[in-house]
C-alpha cells in the first residue's frame, strides 16, 4: 500500500472524480466534503514509516530436516512487511516460520513485493525472479493501491489472473490474500472511509473469484482479520496508524497459513 499520508487524498480524488456517494452527500457538496475530510485524515495519520520494509529473506527453520521449501511473497507494502520492526514480524517472516512448523521443513523466503505496488506491478515482480526459480508456494497480497489510484476492478483482476497463471506454470501453490478493508483506517473520517470500504470490498470479491478461476486459493483478509483492525486499532496498526503492527502481521499470517498448507498438500496429491 502507499505511504500513510497519501491514502486519504487519493480516496478523496476518487470521490471528486465522480463516484456516487448518494443524494445526501451530493447536497453537502461531495467534492468539498471529501477534500476537507482528506485534510483531516492527513493530520490524524502519524508520520510515514518510510518506503523500505525490512529484508526478511533468508532460510527460516534451519534446524529442521530436509531441503528448504521455496516461498515467494508478492504484492504491496503489506506483502513486503512495511511497519514491522523485526524481520520475524514481517508477513513473509511470519509465513515462513508458520510453514516451517507445519511442514517440518526449512523454508527459504523470497520477497518480491514492492511498497506502493498496484496489481499491474505483479508482472514486474515475477519478471524479477530468476528464470529457473521454482517456488513451492506463492502468496499475493495486493489491491489497496488499486483502490486509491482508481484502477478499474476489471483491470486489477486481469493483472492478478496473469500473475496467478504464471506462478502456477512455475509449479507454485498460489494463495491470494484479497484486498483488505480500507474502512478499518479510523483516521479517515466518514463518509470517506465508507467509500473506501465499499470499493475495497468490491475488489476483494472480484479477486476471490479470479483466484478460484485460475487455480489459486483466496483468503478474505476483510473477513479474517478486518474485525481485529476495527476493534483493536492501537494493537493492530503500527505507529503510522496505517500499516500493520507486529500483531497485525501475526493475525494476517495466521489467516493465510491454513490455505497455504492446504494448497501445498493439494499439489503433492496431484503429483502422486
Amino acid at each position: 500500500m502507499a505511504r500513510s499520508g497519501e491514502i486519504a487524498l487519493r480516496i478523496a480524488v476518487i470521490g471528486a472524480a465522480g463516484v456516487a456517494l448518494g443524494a445526501g452527500l451530493v447536497l453537502l457538496g461531495g467534492r468539498a466534503v471529501l477534500t476537507r475530510q482528506a485534510a483531516v485524515a492527513r493530520r490524524r495519520i502519524g508520520k510515514p514509516l518510510g518506503e523500505e520494509a525490512l529484508d526478511a529473506d533468508r532460510v527460516w527453520g534451519r534446524r529442521l530436516d530436509g531441503p528448504p521449501l521455496e516461498l515467494v511473497v508478492l504484492g504491496d507494502s503489506i506483502a513486503a512487511g512495511l511497519g514491522a520492526e523485526r524481520r520475524k514480524d514481517t508477513l513473509g517472516g511470519r509465513l515462513a516460520k508458520g510453514i516451517a512448523r507445519a511442514e517440518r521443513r526449512p523454508v527459504r523466503l523470497r520477497t518480491a513485493a514492492v511498497v506502493g505496488a498496484e496489481s499491474s506491478v505483479l508482472a514486474d515482480q515475477i519478471d524479477g525472479l530468476p528464470a529457473d526459480y521454482r517456488p513451492d508456494a506463492a502468496v499475493i497480497v495486493v489491491g489497496g493501491n488499486d483502490i486509491t489510484h482508481r484502477v478499474p476492478v476489471a483491470t486489477s483482476v486481469a493483472h492478478l489472473e496473469e500473475a496467478i497463471v504464471r506462478l502456477r506454470a512455475r509449479g507454485a501453490a498460489v494463495v491470494v490474500g484479497t484486498c483488505p478493508d480500507l474502512g478499518a483506517l479510523r483516521p479517515v473520517p466518514q463518509p470517506l472511509r465508507a467509500l473506501g470500504s465499499r470499493l475495497s470490498r468490491q475488489l476483494a470479491h472480484a479477486q476471490a473469484e479470479a483466484a478460484v478461476r485460475c487455480g489459486a486459493r483466496p483468503v478474505s483478509l476483510r473477513r479474517a482479520v478486518g474485525p481485529f483492525f476495527v476493534t483493536q486499532p492501537d494493537e493492530m496498526f503500527s505507529l503510522d496508524r496505517f500499516h500493520p503492527s507486529a500483531l497485525g502481521y501475526r493475525r494476517t499470517a495466521e489467516a493465510l497459513l491454513p490455505a497455504i498448507v492446504g494448497a501445498l498438500a493439494a499439489v503433492r496429491a496431484d503429483e502422486v
